[in-house]
């Protein structure tokens, strides 16, 4: 597992560097900030991290393969693909995991999947994409700067050997109710939503 995870971040930290590859990426600029992601940012003790690979493509230290920029996130293509065109949306901003990462990031990362994911599936002849988060090192984060990957995908390319596992059919039990009601018990004391908005869901 440890050996994994470092292959992964050394893919990121260590992209070719041949001639021809260099040529081709592109340095990421450290955009200006507009209003809204200074108040993002305003709102953080850490905008960047000097150790963090990613916070130093955004400042424009190290070299990637830009897909798409605004003022809030930015996509660039996977060092260490897992299919052709396999992307990552990144924000702009230092947030170790999609739980501390403010609703108003995500949501930015979130509505340009559509338009980016579109793009690299026609230029991959892709059907298909899978959009993935690993949060946390026990689902396979090795960076730890919050970012989404966008998979392109096409039939039979076996590429997730859990597409074959047999899935088993969600037991209605006590067990199951109590874990509804558990997380509905969680929602309702971290949203401050009324118990009515959450107890309709049951």
């Amino acid at each position: 597992m440890e050996a994994r995870r470092l292959a992964i971040l050394s893919s990121h930290l260590c992209p070719s560097r041949s001639g021809s590859v260099t040529a081709r990426f592109s340095a990421v600029s450290a955009s200006g900030c507009s209003s809204e992601r200074q108040s993002v940012l305003d709102s953080n003790k850490e905008t960047f991290r000097n150790d963090c690979v990613f916070c130093q493509i955004i400042r424009g230290e190290s070299p990637a393969l830009k897909l798409y920029e605004d003022d809030m996130c930015l996509c660039i293509l996977d060092t260490r693909p897992l299919s052709r065109g396999h992307s990552l949306i990144i924000p702009k901003s230092h947030f170790s995991s999609l739980d501390t990462t403010p609703p108003s990031v995500v949501a930015a990362m979130c509505s340009k999947v559509p338009f980016i994911g579109n793009a690299i599936m026609k230029a991959t002849d892709s059907d298909s994409f899978n959009l993935l988060v690993n949060n946390g090192a026990a689902a396979g984060q090795v960076i730890f700067h919050t970012h989404i990957h966008i998979i392109p995908r096409k039939a039979r390319d076996c590429l997730w050997t859990s597409e074959s596992l047999h899935r088993c059919h969600l037991k209605l039990d006590q067990e199951t109710s109590s874990l509804a009601n558990r997380v509905r018990e969680l929602l309702l004391n971290i949203s401050g939503e009324s118990k009515d908005q959450v107890s309709s869901m049951s």
